[in-house]
């Protein structure tokens, strides 16, 4: 039987290809321990597309939710690889205290990163004159934001095991608010919830929240409720605040101020990983470095996951993304394959 040339040529092609296309890519074989925070928000969006860039990078990838500091403590362990979710500079004494083992990879994924502050209902700001925090000391003015009867401004805060939580405790310690102003600390989302419903019920509120957000989207600055800025600079150490807690061009800034002294001042999200895992992975330690969002597309994601934020809609919201932005995204996969060659 004479055997047909032109498939034996191809067949000896395809076999020499093979090497070839194996590394393009990179995570073929390979596992990535992907994590996300346990409080819902717009960076569930973010870590779905980096779980999808890792998987076209060839990497099978699992994802768990799990608290910032608990990851922190897995990663330098090495029971994890990395994660999107690190809010610097809030998370900056944790991350310190496991360095040598978990690196920052990003520098911030949001473009010009974002605030986070003390909000107030505008109605009571301009009817009171309210322009700073320090207007809390007044028990007549906080009585105002007594949600338990006690005579005190009940400020709704962040989760207990969040790291914002002791910076708003330390700050109300620094100003002097303590006794006409209690933190109130629980799961942040039923908190806010209670806030919102209160708010539409024509009460004063007051609560501490960052943006972008849910919150800043449920209650808008400047048209709903309004930033308080602190009186002075004051964060706990370990708090890092590298450029100040002044920030420009804050929209819906107490007493149409056009710079608004937030609680610290600018903040992002970081990507950290285990080091070992990103010597290893020079094609993740690439991606890490290329990810990052105009403010914009997190407003947007911010308003797609307010009519849904169940795991679906968020697959769906990354799918979106990447469809539309095809170009940046494939750019992302062919530096993070160069990386690893």
């Amino acid at each position: 039987m004479t055997k047909n040339p032109f498939f034996l040529t191809t067949a000896l092609a395809c076999t020499l290809a093979l090497p070839a296309m194996a590394q393009d890519l990179p995570g073929e074989g390979k596992e990535v321990r992907l994590s996300r925070s346990d409080s819902l928000g717009t960076q569930y969006v973010q870590a779905e597309i980096l779980k999808r860039a890792m998987e076209d990078l060839g990497y099978d990838v699992t994802m768990t939710s799990i608290g910032t500091a608990a990851f922190l403590q897995a990663a330098a362990q090495g029971d994890l690889d990395i994660s999107g979710d690190i809010n610097m500079p809030q998370r900056a004494l944790q991350y310190d205290t496991v360095k040598d083992e978990v690196t920052l990879l990003s520098g911030g994924t949001i473009q010009g990163g974002g605030i986070n502050g003390y909000l107030i209902d505008k109605a009571t700001a301009e009817s009171r004159g309210i322009t700073d925090l320090s207007a809390l000391a007044d028990p007549e003015i906080a009585a105002l934001f007594d949600a338990d009867g006690d005579g005190k401004a009940d400020l709704m805060n962040c989760d207990p095991g969040w790291s914002c939580g002791d910076v708003v405790e330390f700050q109300l310690q620094e100003y002097g608010l303590t006794d006409t102003v209690e933190s109130v600390r629980a799961k942040y989302e039923p908190l806010l919830a209670e806030t919102f419903a209160r708010y539409r019920q024509g009460d004063p509120v007051l609560y501490y929240t960052w943006s972008p957000s849910f919150a800043t989207e449920t209650l808008v600055p400047g048209e709903d409720v309004v930033w308080l800025p602190i009186p002075y600079d004051a964060a706990p150490e370990g708090v890092e605040v590298p450029n100040g807690h002044l920030v420009e061009g804050v929209e819906g800034c107490a007493g149409g101020a056009t710079s608004c002294r937030m609680a610290t001042g600018s903040w992002n999200w970081d990507i950290a990983a285990n080091r070992e895992f990103i010597a290893d992975n020079p094609a993740i330690a690439a991606l890490a470095d290329g990810v990052e969002w105009p403010l914009a597309t997190w407003s947007v994601w911010e308003t797609q996951m307010k009519e849904d934020n169940s795991d679906r809609a968020i697959r769906k919201i990354a799918d979106g993304w990447i469809e539309e932005n095809r170009a940046t995204y494939e750019g992302w996969l062919e530096t993070a394959k160069a990386a690893a060659e």
